[in-house]
């Protein structure tokens, strides 16, 4: 049975709600949702920083073209603070601070009245996310989790209500993709984005490209790694022209939250 007249209803108390917006399924789920309940009501924000991939600011920036939302854009400042770009366990909590922060301003000075969310799921408060603490802290509301909607949930009710971001692969912060205590930074938050977009270019869309100091890690699904080979001197060319001096590829293929790891022993 559909959880979507419960997650429309969950508007219902509300006056009007601003959505952090990502462009990934679960906050499109939210963003839509609130539409469908509040109407004008309803605004999207997105941050267009140095750690959101260009392609999906762009995906975020259509989907609320295609159905009218209102976005608003602003650009966090997380590259100048310390806290972040020293990369700790928790650079994560920085970011959403930030930009819970901002959204906060915003809100107080435009819409008084209304709720910040966010799309967290059920299944990510059972995930290592430091930026679940910034949302609490910031009495940020999670209508998915609040109400037991978990990953599949949402795919199938994104999917029943034929949102374009459905199918779209999970696609976490630039940042991600460099190991704790490495410094991060645009040089190597832009290396990243244009290594992904090159293996996008050759037909690999599920990719992380993992920023090893000197050496670029690829990892793509197990299915892809013989195609990868096939066409890895191609690929390999592309991508130390960026800056790397040696490109890899990882044979254990693609896995989210790989360099979590190192955190769990």
């Amino acid at each position: 049975m559909s959880k979507l007249p419960l997650l429309i209803n969950w508007f219902k108390e509300h006056k009007g709600t601003v959505t952090a917006f990502s462009g990934g399924v679960d906050s499109s789920l939210v963003l839509y949702a609130s539409k469908l309940a509040l109407g004008e009501q309803a605004i999207g924000l997105i941050s267009n920083s140095e750690s959101l991939k260009s392609k999906d600011f762009e995906i975020a920036v259509k989907f609320c073209q295609k159905h009218d939302i209102t976005l608003k854009v602003i650009k966090t400042d997380e590259l100048n603070d310390p806290n972040y770009t020293a990369n700790p366990a928790n650079r994560c909590f920085f970011c959403k601070t930030h930009l819970y922060e901002a959204m906060i301003d915003i809100i107080k000075a435009e819409y008084p009245e209304y709720t910040i969310l966010n799309g967290t799921n059920l299944d990510d408060l059972g995930d290592y996310r430091p930026g679940l603490e910034a949302a609490k802290n910031h009495d940020i509301r999670s209508p998915l989790a609040e109400l037991g909607i978990n990953k599949k949930d949402v795919i199938a009710m994104a999917s029943e209500l034929h949102l374009e971001t459905a199918a779209k692969p999970p696609s976490p912060c630039l940042s991600s993709r460099i190991p704790y205590g490495t410094a991060v930074n645009s040089i190597r938050l832009n290396q990243i984005e244009q290594a992904e977009y090159i293996l996008n270019q050759f037909g690999f869309n599920n990719v992380r490209v993992r920023h090893l100091g000197e050496e670029a890690s690829i990892e793509v699904p197990v299915s892809d790694i013989q195609s990868l080979k096939d066409h890895f001197d191609l690929i390999s060319k592309d991508i130390q022209d960026l800056g790397f001096s040696k490109v890899l590829i990882d044979q254990e293929g693609f896995v989210s939250g790989k360099l979590n790891r190192v955190l769990h022993g």
